[in-house]
């Protein structure tokens, strides 16, 4: 039987065995989802408090709107408009993060009682933000970035969204890491609605797992957003307003929690903890399936081979050795009854075959290299479906480990069976 992939390390933050929900309160006039319904401070209290109730496990508070189009506010305003929700939320145990891009604030806020620093610019409208979450060693919500609301969306360009956005991403994120960001303080955010236009949003989703695979936690901030707006449009065309995109949301929920992303930033908190305890218990059924559905079994284990393969550039000068398992799902029945090695699987020959695969053409995910394996596998004679698990035992992790394997499941003419991080 297979388990549910572990969830990322992150500082501060134990294991909860399922999708955290963070809950949102703008103080802000001009919130794109509430419209100022929470700029008075009690209000803005009183609805983290309630969101607490509901299930949140997080409040994630924020006075400077980051809706497409929306102009900077000073710091001074900023200040005023947090700290004092910041503070009543924390003195109340509720745990509490900062939404802001300012050093100055995330300062503050931290001082006041919050957790958790949520900077959308991912370190880069402010330098002196990732040195301040360095040094106070808070954990760090860094979200893809291509500049400030007020044009941001003149910049929804992308040759191919999910691998501009990865690729932008991880060097935001090595960017912060430069500057004293502990890998272990980042949770990672694709940016849903950020210098993105719908279908770039959709496409975000349907991928998550290019994100999870970096193997830091995953934010997904899609709650009550414009895609969403404009897939509930009218006949006319007219998009749906925010409110009415609370359902849709709950829909989102579940298939990034079921996808197994860290958290979810959302505006209502009861519904979508109901929806991330639905995709965790999908989560658990799947996981809790066996590998193979039945018959003989031909297993290749340990292969070492000396690949080039990863995201960084020292791993693809440097290279280093992976180490591959295969377990095929075949019928033996024939071979044994003739004797004859042409009715089974050679495995001398399909452990050439695969060692070609990974001294091969350098490819930056262990996913890919377990893909083109499991490739190989398939197209042998005989094989009906095949486990491949790929090693990497010197992966550039920054803590004493044993081992990072990715495991995957494919069935002939089945395409994907399932997929898992181990």
């Amino acid at each position: 039987m297979s388990s549910p992939v572990p969830e990322p390390e992150l500082r501060g933050f134990p294991p909860l065995g399922r999708c955290r929900v963070m809950g949102i309160v703008n103080v802000t006039p001009d919130s794109f989802s509430d419209g100022g319904r929470f700029y008075d401070t009690d209000k803005a209290i009183a609805r983290g408090l309630t969101l607490a109730a509901e299930g949140a496990d997080l409040v994630d508070v924020g006075g400077e709107s980051t809706r497409p189009g929306a102009q900077r506010i000073d710091v001074a305003e900023e200040l005023r408009r947090v700290r004092p929700v910041v503070r009543a939320l924390a003195a109340d145990g509720v745990a509490v993060s900062i939404d802001t891009m300012r050093a100055e604030v995330a300062a503050a806020a931290v001082d006041a009682g919050a957790v958790l620093v949520n900077d959308v610019s991912g370190g880069q409208a402010d330098p002196g933000l990732p040195a301040f979450v360095a040094e106070a060693g808070v954990p760090y919500v860094l979200m893809h970035w291509r500049g400030h609301s007020a044009d941001m969306q003149k910049r929804a360009e992308y040759a191919d969204v999910v691998a501009d956005v990865r690729r932008e991403l991880l060097a935001q994120f090595e960017a912060v890491l430069a500057r004293g960001v502990a890998a272990d303080q980042v949770v990672l955010d694709p940016g849903i609605g950020f210098a993105k236009l719908p279908h770039h949003d959709w496409e975000l989703l349907a991928q998550l797992d290019v994100f999870t695979a970096l193997g830091r936690p995953v934010l997904v901030g899609a709650s009550k957003k414009k895609f969403l707006g404009r897939l509930l449009e009218a006949p006319d065309g007219t998009p749906r307003e925010p409110d009415g995109r609370r359902t849709a949301t709950d829909a989102v929920t579940a298939l990034a929690a079921a996808a197994g992303v860290w958290g979810v930033r959302v505006h209502d908190g009861e519904a979508n903890l109901d929806a991330v305890r639905v995709a965790t218990r999908w989560r658990q059924a799947a996981a809790s399936r066996p590998a193979h559905p039945g018959g003989d079994r031909i297993a290749l284990r340990g292969l070492r081979v000396f690949g080039r393969h990863g995201v960084f550039e020292r791993e693809r000068l440097d290279g280093q050795p992976f180490v591959v398992d295969v377990v095929l799902d075949v019928d033996t029945a024939p071979a044994a009854r003739a004797d004859d090695l042409t009715l089974t699987v050679d495995y001398g020959g399909l452990a050439d075959r695969l060692a070609a695969v990974v001294a091969g053409e350098p490819v930056n995910l262990v996913e890919t290299v377990a893909e083109r394996l499991a490739e190989v596998c398939l197209a042998t004679a005989g094989v009906r479906a095949v486990t491949v698990t790929v090693h990497k035992p010197q992966a550039p992790v920054r803590h004493e480990f044993g081992d990072v394997a990715v495991t995957i499941v494919r069935s002939a003419g089945a395409g994907e069976v399932t997929h898992i991080h181990e």
